[in-house]
């Protein structure tokens, strides 16, 4: 087990993470790397999905970084388990693989960052604080892979991430779902990328009205979490650059 650097605790609760990799060596050295960033405790590994699923259920922690291909119970069905029974529980998928087959079944499973193994240490410590702050935790490539996807699936080109300005407010006979205007304007910027703090700044209102639109387009829209949230609004068309 390791501990965050010496006074990581000043400008907060640390971080609870739990790290699941089926290769000792990798296992160790990423706990070895965590325990160097600030502000985050690891509180344990597993070797596999099913000790990793355990682990959750007597540490509890904040976020559990998971490998996808491992023996007995591999990394997506570990992850749809703690996220069932876990929900304050996020997962940060930090694998070998970037191909269709492993991005989009752990994202359906609930994982809320996906991170290939040759992100650096700041990529890793800033994923873990976006899934706790309610961002998505996505490599740019990843980011930029599931936009492409949804595309594909749309047949329109790609749109710009995080830069995309603010939608024009869509006729609401227009909208799925019962969705308001303001509901899609705020689930068009989290289709950007844009964190919660983020569209409050963008929006010109607080976060906690930010947050309260978001409950509100969840429960209208059945999606469990922001990956859900993106490939629904590509799938219907509420982007940053929809007119």
């Amino acid at each position: 087990m390791a501990r965050a650097a010496a006074g990581a605790g000043m400008t907060g609760a640390l971080t609870r993470v739990l790290v699941a990799d089926d290769q000792t060596v990798v296992r160790e050295g990423i706990v070895m790397l965590l325990g160097l960033l600030p502000g985050i405790e690891v509180v344990g590994s597993a070797a596999d999905g099913e000790e990793a699923v355990a682990l959750v259920e007597r540490h509890h922690p904040d976020v559990v970084l998971m490998d996808l291909r491992m023996p007995r119970v591999d990394g997506v069905e570990a992850t749809r388990r703690i996220r069932a029974a876990h929900p304050e529980t996020e997962v940060v998928v930090l694998t070998t693989y970037a191909d269709d087959d492993s991005l989009f079944p752990a994202l359906q499973a609930g994982a809320r960052g996906y991170l290939t193994k040759d992100a650096g240490g700041e990529e890793i410590a800033r994923a873990i604080a976006d899934v706790r702050s309610g961002a998505a935790g996505l490599s740019p490539q990843v980011q930029l892979r599931l936009l492409e996807k949804l595309s594909d699936a749309q047949g329109t080109p790609a749109p710009a991430p995080a830069s995309a300005p603010v939608p024009a407010a869509t006729r609401p006979g227009e909208l799925p779902d019962g969705l308001t205007a303001r509901e899609a304007e705020v689930l068009a910027l989290i289709a950007a990328g844009l964190s919660n703090t983020e569209i409050a700044q963008r929006l010109f209102v607080s976060p906690a009205t930010v947050k309260t639109h978001i409950n509100n387009l969840f429960a209208k829209t059945a999606v469990r979490d922001r990956a859900q949230a993106v490939a629904y609004a590509f799938r219907h068309g509420i982007t940053g650059t929809q007119q």
